[in-house]
């Protein structure tokens, strides 16, 4: 059994798939493009690892957030966070709208009228790794024959996960972001695996984190990552929430500024075409 599990978007257990095409294509499904995940050392090679097996469990862990674009389910549990949106209204998936302290990945947004009537900020993390996966991914293209002993020069380093830096990292983003969203009344979420956020609950002051609020401008949404012949999928595990005050208290730190709404919106409106709009 290989150390990945899924390899631009296909179960390593089928391994009679053509697999010198899938390398190839260096197709992301999740994306419908190439897949953006890249070699320094080689910008044109993909790397196109989605999911690896970990520990001594071999518990299945996501390494890439694009992963958990699967169906596009991970929009539709966030609807009923759209409280504006009307029956009729259009629906659009906005990428990369900048807010104090970085970009937020997604917004899923309601319109009408070519005017936006309400929006969910949506924030993607999956677990960074230590180390390199990949000679774990050419040795299970050596095995399936789409890789050779040549292009397998990496010697064997054993990967690990990185959850404390994984961790901490996005709850400081989240805490410079969540104070917009509060303040101009929307709610950002956290599309996570749920092993991260029992990581987050673990070993940081989330104790009054609790079952999901509405009334919360902060939400978190664990998904489990499960396996069934052979093919792994996602499904909401977990909801739960918090506000700015709250994210604040998991890592003491202090509240800091607003920006307005009008300024979100105007960022969403450039971005917005047809090709953000939402389908199945």
């Amino acid at each position: 059994m290989s150390d990945v599990l899924e390899l631009f978007g296909e179960s390593t257990s089928r391994t009679l798939l053509d697999w010198h095409s899938i390398i190839k294509k260096q197709m992301c499904p999740y994306l419908d493009r190439t897949c953006i995940k890249v070699r320094k050392s080689q910008p044109d090679i993909s790397i196109g690892t989605c999911s690896v097996s970990y520990g001594r469990t071999k518990r299945p862990v996501m390494i890439c957030p694009f992963r958990l674009l699967e169906r596009r389910q991970i929009f539709i549990d966030c609807f009923h966070l759209l409280l504006s949106h009307e029956p009729g209204n259009e629906l659009h998936i906005v990428p990369e709208v900048s807010v104090p302290g970085g970009n937020v990945d997604y917004f899923l947004v309601s319109v009408r009228d070519e005017k936006v009537r309400d929006f969910v900020g949506i924030e993607l993390q999956t677990m960074d790794t230590t180390g390199t996966v990949w000679p774990a991914r050419q040795r299970f293209l050596r095995c399936v024959g789409a890789a050779s002993v040549r292009e397998e020069s990496a010697a064997y380093r054993a990967y690990g996960m990185n959850w404390k830096m994984t961790a901490k990292t996005i709850l400081i983003q989240l805490h410079h972001k969540i104070q917009t969203f509060e303040a101009i009344n929307r709610h950002l979420v956290l599309i996570a695996q749920d092993a991260l956020l029992d990581y987050l609950r673990t070993n940081f002051e989330f104790d009054h984190v609790m079952e999901s609020r509405q009334g919360d401008s902060m939400q978190f949404h664990g998904y489990e990552f499960r396996e069934s012949n052979g093919v792994h999928s996602i499904r909401l595990a977990s909801r739960s929430s918090t506000n700015a005050e709250g994210l604040a208290t998991c890592l003491g730190l202090k509240m800091e500024p607003r920006i307005e709404f009008d300024r979100i919106v105007d960022q969403i409106k450039r971005k917005m075409s047809k090709q953000t709009l939402f389908s199945f």
